[in-house]
């Protein structure tokens, strides 16, 4: 059956048919600790005649997920680190995060946030909060682009963005303003007039950063509300994550990467799956994942190559799985350069 509304919980998992009943007691110890929510474009998508079907894993939950690996760490990437006030991660000099709200439409069991996100996480920052965001914005000049995300921003009504975006109009050594989103897939009648209005902000160039992660996932809804977008001057690049059991696969991932261009949204980032709690079972290890993206050279165009990239457990930024920056040290770990010249160990040492 297809669900004809958001499904919020184990039981309603039940009735759309997506885990069995048998199952309950033991997922409702997932859903106690992590968020569920599938919205009802991605429970359509699933086929549940599939036990592997890709789409279900990413967002239906799993008892794996109550399996706690040593080195996976609440904070994977070190928000907390570089937070100098509420709603604001200041990691690179030229860019900061702005966290304003800690929704999302759908739940993904692989997020580096899970520990953050859901309606007993974060939530979303009131007033007061906001203008002491914007006020540190406004005091850094050297803050050349700001990265919506949280959460997923466009979880926010066209009002609450349109104010944000006024706000961030008035800010003159900002000229990039980015939203890390999902929702042109997972809600893609969203995308309507009013939101892409509420979007736009003078003298602002602004990106959507399309996180997908399988071609399924690009319906011919989800491909209709990106065209909306880039049709309005909007540009649009992707990011997705390398899971196991999703898009390890040479061939998956061309597939996803070829659509991504065919949709006018360019490839832009790759991500090794981050060390967050309950996660290992969609890990590829840094091998695995080298071979699959080298697989991609001369399959695939130029336009369609994604950077793989990792980002360094503790906050220390990203560095390229691909390159010079990473490279083995036995036993399956790493040592990992930041963009600093730091060494870091990968997995984090003890």
């Amino acid at each position: 059956m297809n669900a004809v509304k958001p499904i919020k919980s184990v039981d309603d998992l039940v009735k759309a048919g997506l885990v069995a009943s048998a199952d309950r007691a033991a997922l409702d110890k997932v859903a106690a600790r992590y968020a569920i929510a599938l919205t009802p474009a991605i429970s359509k998508l699933i086929d549940r005649t599939d036990p592997v079907d890709p789409i279900a894993r990413q967002f239906v939950p799993d008892t794996a997920e109550l399996t706690v690996a040593r080195e996976e760490r609440a904070d994977p990437i070190g928000d907390h680190a570089h937070s100098p006030v509420v709603g604001i991660v200041h990691r690179y000099p030229d860019r900061v995060l702005l966290k304003a709200v800690h929704v999302c439409p759908v739940y993904c069991r692989f997020c580096f946030r899970r520990e953050m996100v859901g309606p007993q996480g974060l939530g979303t920052l009131d007033a007061a909060a906001m203008q002491a965001a914007f006020d540190y914005i406004s005091s850094h000049e050297e803050i050349w682009e700001v990265i919506l995300t949280g959460g997923d921003p466009l979880v926010l009504s066209p009002r609450r963005l349109h104010e944000i975006m006024e706000a961030l109009a008035g800010i003159a050594h900002v000229k990039i303003i980015r939203f890390h989103t999902r929702v042109p897939v997972v809600d893609p009648e969203k995308i309507d007039a009013t939101m892409i209005a509420a979007l736009k902000a003078s003298g602002k160039t602004v990106y959507i950063a399309l996180h997908a992660n399988h071609v399924r996932e690009l319906t011919t809804e989800a491909r209709a509300a990106c065209a909306r977008l880039v049709d309005a001057g909007i540009a649009m690049v992707s990011q997705s994550v390398l899971l196991k059991g999703v898009n390890d696969d040479p061939a998956v991932l061309a597939e996803l990467m070829k659509a991504f261009v065919e949709i006018r949204v360019k490839p832009y980032y790759l991500h090794h799956p981050d060390l967050a709690p309950g996660t290992s079972h969609f890990r590829v290890t840094i091998e695995e994942g080298q071979k699959i993206v080298a697989a991609l050279r001369g399959r695939i165009s130029g336009l369609c190559q994604p950077a793989y990239i990792l980002d360094i457990p503790g906050g220390h930024g990203k560095a390229a799985v691909t390159g010079s920056a990473i490279r083995a040290t036995g036993d399956g770990c790493y040592s990992v350069t930041d963009y600093r010249g730091g060494e870091h160990s990968y997995p984090p040492a003890d």
